[in-house]
């Protein structure tokens, strides 16, 4: 290692090494240097130590035009006619002040022209392009990543955005959203930060646990729907802008799965339309579930718009194409959440999914007063021991009056009427 004071003269007639690179560090000015390479290249170059870490970082100016904004107070702005080796030697003695007020120049420098591609926002879409196609729920996470996430961390380096301000935000989003809302944020940023963390060296995902608003696994498998959001979701679908519509209010007269309503053939009616039978080669316990129609049901069923196939005859009831039965339901579910939102000024319905609606069903018929066993019978649900060994049409009676009821339910809460009077003395 040679120093030497160096000059515009110096550098202009420094030898060219036989191999490799070759350093010649200033007198003056320590960490400042000139490096050859064995090509002829020259640079300026600036070595430093912080935070126990050797750095070396090549001069070129970037430091400068980083803290431009500060010049005319710091003396660092433009020069006509200044050579490259006075432009080094000044954005060295930048350097040398930066670092003697707690900067780490090159980290700073690398995190500005990696700004682009590892923001938070292309992260995520870089995330969604190449693994995220296999989530179901795809739409909606790239809803609350723009709702949510993107206004305030959407432009940020991923690698600079910390755990209180995640903590922050999910208090905020909490506050005016709910605290599913926040949990929904924080599903998608954990998810984000812990796919880019398996791909970069240096990051380590801020989030750790403790962080959830709410226990999801818990919530999921005993969502019910109260009388006021469910009035708020029946009141939308009333509006039967598509298939969609009609299929979850039908969901939610008939007790059952997505799934199975979505795949309903007119084949599975009876002729006289009070009775649709799903086959067990597409029912859960692999037995044909018979599901005796409620009134509001079959008058439901009448309205839906059918769509006729190629061969001119309708296949499915749900249809978009008259094709294929309806599908892409994590779609059809974010519009019609926003259309929810809508109508609820602006605030969002806790997370619900159209399973709850065949819960919030069952919950309606033990209001009704309906037997535990044929309300689960309606469900399709095996009872257990001998009680369980029936065929598909009996109880036909039972299950009938069971959903008439939920029915009623239903539209004693949609529409509520003043039906209770008081009854006078003679």
């Amino acid at each position: 290692m040679s120093t030497a004071k160096l000059s515009p003269d110096y550098v202009k007639k420094a030898p060219t090494p036989e191999a490799g690179k070759v350093f010649h560090w200033d007198e003056d000015l320590p960490g400042f240097g000139l490096m050859v390479t064995s090509n002829g290249h020259k640079s300026f170059v600036f070595n430093y130590r912080i935070n126990g870490t050797q750095r070396r970082m090549k001069l070129k100016g970037d430091w400068l035009r980083h803290v431009a904004k500060h010049a005319k107070k710091n003396g660092l702005e433009p020069r006509a006619g200044e050579t490259l080796f006075a432009i080094a030697k000044r954005e060295a003695k930048a350097v040398q002040g930066a670092i003697a007020a707690s900067h780490d120049p090159l980290a700073e420098l690398r995190n500005l022209r990696n700004a682009d591609k590892n923001s938070f926002k292309s992260v995520a879409e870089e995330f969604f392009r190449r693994d995220g196609k296999s989530l179901r729920s795809a739409e909606d996470s790239k809803k609350n990543l723009k709702r949510y996430i993107y206004p305030k961390f959407g432009g940020r380096a991923i690698g600079e955005i910390k755990r209180s301000e995640i903590v922050r935000l999910l208090d905020q989003t909490e506050d005016k959203h709910g605290p599913f809302a926040a949990q929904h944020a924080l599903a998608i940023l954990r998810r984000v930060m812990n796919w880019h963390a398996t791909r970069d060296d240096d990051f380590v995902s801020p989030i750790v646990r403790g962080m959830a608003r709410i226990k999801t696994k818990e919530h999921a498998r005993s969502r019910i729907l109260d009388d006021d959001e469910l009035r708020l979701v029946w009141r939308v679908a009333e509006e039967h802008k598509g298939p969609y519509d009609y299929l979850l209010q039908y969901i939610l007269l008939t007790a059952t799965r997505i799934a199975e309503s979505a795949d309903m053939q007119p084949a599975e009616l009876s002729k006289d339309g009070t009775e649709w039978t799903i086959p067990g080669t597409r029912y859960k316990t692999k037995l044909d579930h018979l599901v005796p129609l409620s009134k509001s049901a079959q008058k439901l069923l009448a309205k839906v718009p059918t769509i006729a196939g190629k061969d001119g005859k309708v296949t499915w009831l749900f249809s978009t194409n008259g094709t294929t039965p309806i599908s892409g339901f994590s779609k059809f579910k974010s519009a019609f959440d926003e259309r929810v939102l809508e109508a609820n000024d602006g605030k969002a319905l806790e997370r619900w999914t159209p399973h709850d609606l065949r819960r919030t069903g069952r919950s309606l018929m033990s209001r009704a007063g309906i037997s535990a066993d044929h309300a689960e019978r309606c469900l399709g649900h095996v009872i257990p021991g001998i009680r369980g060994v029936y065929d598909r049409h009996e109880f036909k009676d039972e299950k009938r009056h069971a959903f008439e009821a939920l029915a009623t339910q239903i539209e004693r809460i949609v529409d509520p009427q003043d039906n209770v009077r008081a009854l006078r003395g003679r």
